[in-house]
């Protein structure tokens, strides 16, 4: 199983702070993405491609090409501002 992790205004629109989510014909984050978007509703909107959502996989920053393993953590969560 891949563990994913949501955070900040992800979690609080999704409603959910994490899930397990099976790996088969999961080859890379950008697969997962998909997967989650076509779920429609609130995990299309928030993980639109047209949203900047910012991806780490075992506590690393990837990109929608990093591959994913059975085993694997990814963390999404929305840029940070500062002002």
């Amino acid at each position: 199983m891949i563990k994913v992790l949501y955070f900040a205004a992800i979690r609080e629109q999704l409603g959910v702070g994490e899930e397990q989510v099976a790996p088969e014909s999961l080859a890379t984050v950008s697969d997962l993405l998909e997967l989650l978007r076509n779920r429609g509703g609130a995990y299309a909107e928030v993980l639109s491609p047209e949203r900047r959502v910012l991806v780490a996989v075992n506590q690393e920053y990837a990109d929608d090409a990093r591959s994913l393993s059975d085993g694997d953590e990814v963390a999404l969560f929305p840029p940070v501002t500062g002002g």
